[in-house]
């Protein structure tokens, strides 16, 4: 059924609320996407407009990657604006085998792609038991 009425006129947070799937879904300001590509985990997020110099940061903490970003307010009188500004944050947890030391970030047509080495896992190996006497 189509509606008469604009949707911007009829609770336009609300509507907007909704469309984001809060609290309904799972929705994030910093969409992301992982995977695995020749032996390196690859974690990819969409940041347009951003200046990856100041406005991106990359931070480990134990097992734990975190992509912070931000996105300020520009001054101007605006009539109509579903851009989402302010600080947006994704916290990831490293595959068993990542490589810390070698990480590395690109920044390219608003996606960061940052790619983390995996040392393949060892093989289990089998211990013999022996009967004591």
């Amino acid at each position: 059924m189509t509606s008469l009425m604009p949707r911007s006129f009829v609770f336009p947070e609300f509507v907007r609320m909704l469309e984001g799937g809060w609290p309904f879904g799972d929705h994030h300001a910093l969409r992301i996407e992982d995977f695995y590509e020749d032996g390196k985990y690859v974690l990819r997020a969409e940041l347009p407009g951003m200046d990856p110099d100041k406005d991106i940061r990359i931070a480990l903490q134990g097992n734990e990657m975190t992509v912070t970003a931000e996105r300020t307010v520009e001054t101007h009188d605006k009539r109509h604006s579903e851009f989402t500004y302010g600080q947006f944050a994704r916290t990831v947890r490293l595959p068993a085998g990542a490589v810390p030391d070698e990480i590395a970030a690109t920044y390219v047509n608003g996606i960061l792609e940052v790619t983390v080495p995996v040392k393949p896992e060892d093989k289990a190996k089998q211990i013999e038991v022996k009967i004591g006497t």
